[in-house]
């Protein structure tokens, strides 16, 4: 029988050559981690601490990993291209309109749902959208991504962040609307700027006319309406407020049936975004660990106690830099913490920070990473420097125009 001592030495060779020959973004998953695993095991993270961070997160998970599903399946099912199909014949050959269409409806999903849904649900009805006009799908991904966290501003449902800030500062959905009008306007017309500018106008783009297109003919007609259905059901369960981990798990389950009686050889184990889990999961507690030693005073001092002009500014500024430092759910969390109960300008400026200033790195938001694995599905590449500077830049112009939107509505 083989030693314990030599199973570890080989366990111990084998892990890191297994973790080498993973893609890069895999093992920056899995290192990050395993780097949370290691705070927890060495006491830099207490346990208790972070069984509590794990428990708050459960849902999260549970959404993000049932919802990819659903999107995985529903394109498979080929309901995005009906979609796609059907906004081109609108546009009716304008780039304008088909820019105009676009925008609308990356805009009304995001603020009516959550940026989460734009991102996993509207991101591949973009992409076969780009297919079916044989154009560069780019700026087509470019407004889904953009507009899911520009646009995510106005009611509290629209973001994970909103409904932790209209809890903390006491405010209905009506409420957080009338603050939040002007700057959810200001946001989307500066995305709308960009856009058009960097990815849209003529000279940019890689055609100038739309060619007609007809119709798109599902192989499967019944494992379309079934798949339909099932997100039509989603987003009437977010309407109506049920849980969203529950709603996206029901609207998986149900294409799942469909798909076992009639498209059984499409299901396999890579439908599961594993990476994703894993990496929300490591990077939860790795920041917790970092905000228990020493981050929480360097954010308390970033942001100070002013609730004015100033105030306002220097918040929504820490956020924006947290968050396409790490992730803007947590930068939000660790800004809110050291905000004084009584500045709700200064909250709310955080929270317009972390939301529309993540634009400037791939993991800056969660709607950014689950668009990426869309875009990543579908075998769909968007340059990495452009998508950097653009993103910076965007980033920075909205901070700026909503924080001052925001002074002027309160």
């Amino acid at each position: 029988m083989r030693s314990s001592s030599s199973v570890g030495s080989v366990a111990g060779l084998w892990f890191p050559s297994a973790l080498r020959r993973l893609p890069i973004l895999d093992r920056v998953a899995v290192g990050l981690f395993l780097t949370g695993l290691g705070c927890v095991g060495t006491g830099l993270l207490p346990a208790r601490e972070a069984e509590v961070t794990i428990r708050r997160i459960l849902p999260l998970l549970l959404f993000l990993g049932t919802v990819i599903v659903l999107a995985e399946l529903t394109a498979a099912a080929e309901v995005f291209d009906i979609i796609a199909a059907r906004i081109a014949i609108t546009a009716r050959g304008s780039y304008a309109a088909l820019f105009g269409l676009c925008v609308l409806f990356a805009s009304v999903t995001t603020m009516v749902l959550n940026l989460d849904t734009t991102a996993v649900l509207l991101t591949p009805v973009m992409l076969a959208l780009g297919r079916k006009l044989r154009i560069d799908p780019t700026p087509l991904a470019m407004t889904t991504v953009w507009l899911a966290n520009t646009a995510s501003l106005l009611l509290p449902v629209s973001n994970l962040t909103n409904l932790l800030a209209a809890h903390r500062v006491n405010l209905t959905p009506l409420a957080f609307a009338h603050r939040m009008w002007l700057p959810q306007l200001a946001a989307i017309a500066t995305t709308m700027a960009f856009l058009w500018s960097w990815y849209w106008r003529r000279g940019v783009r890689d055609a100038n006319q739309l060619g007609p297109l007809e119709p798109h003919r599902p192989g499967d007609r019944h494992l379309a309406a079934i798949a339909f259905g099932a997100c039509v059901l989603f987003i009437t369960a977010l309407l109506v407020h049920v849980p969203i981990g529950a709603a996206s798990s029901l609207s998986a389950g149900i294409v799942l049936v469909g798909f076992l009686l009639r498209g059984r050889d499409t299901l396999r184990p890579a439908l599961v975004p594993w990476r994703l889990l894993v990496f929300v999961t490591g990077l939860f507690l790795v920041v917790q660990t970092i905000g228990q030693h020493g981050l929480d005073l360097v954010v308390g001092s970033l942001i100070g106690v002013d609730d004015g002009v100033s105030g306002a500014f220097r918040a929504a500024a820490t956020g924006a830099v947290l968050s396409n430092a790490a992730n803007n759910l947590p930068s939000y969390v660790a800004g809110e913490a050291v905000i004084p109960a009584g500045n709700h300008t200064a909250l709310l400026a955080l929270l317009l920070g972390t939301n529309v200033g993540s634009l400037g790195t791939p993991w800056a938001s969660l709607a950014t990473l689950l668009w990426y694995e869309r875009c990543r599905a579908a075998n769909v590449v968007v340059p990495m420097r452009r998508f950097l500077l653009t993103g910076a830049g965007l980033a920075t112009a909205c901070s700026i125009v909503t924080v001052a939107a925001l002074l002027v509505t309160q």
